[in-house]
């Protein structure tokens, strides 16, 4: 008995002493769209140009757009027109615009009254 106990004791440590001595392990990232695409063969600036182009695809910019009377054809020429850093400043303010927009009192108001009325349903 008191060899088998040995016997284990020599394994755990060989397991442990194996575990210690293996070689680093590899580390993975997530990479974003745009560092994909530049691994990918596409430069910085073909990727700001074609976010603001996308960008001027949206319906509701479209519309927008309309009401303040610029074609779409036109503002896709303009953009075509820009130097590289003014397109990527446009593509660094598309960046930093909320993804949802912003929430005006009123819709606070109605979110905590109806989470209110939940808490006191259930």
């Amino acid at each position: 008995m008191q060899t088998l106990s040995r016997f284990l004791r020599h394994c755990c440590w060989g397991v442990v002493a194996a575990m210690a001595l293996q070689a680093p392990l590899a580390q993975a990232e997530l990479l974003g769209p745009e560092a994909a695409a530049v691994a990918g063969g596409q430069s910085r600036e073909e990727l700001d140009r074609a976010k603001v182009l996308h960008f001027l695809e949206s319906a509701s910019l479209q519309e927008r757009m309309r009401t303040l009377g610029v074609d779409g054809l036109n503002a896709s020429a303009r953009v075509k027109a820009m130097t590289q850093e003014e397109v990527h400043a446009l593509a660094q303010r598309i960046d930093s615009m909320p993804a949802g927009g912003a929430l005006s009192d009123r819709d606070l108001v109605i979110i905590l009254l109806v989470t209110l009325l939940l808490v006191v349903v259930l």
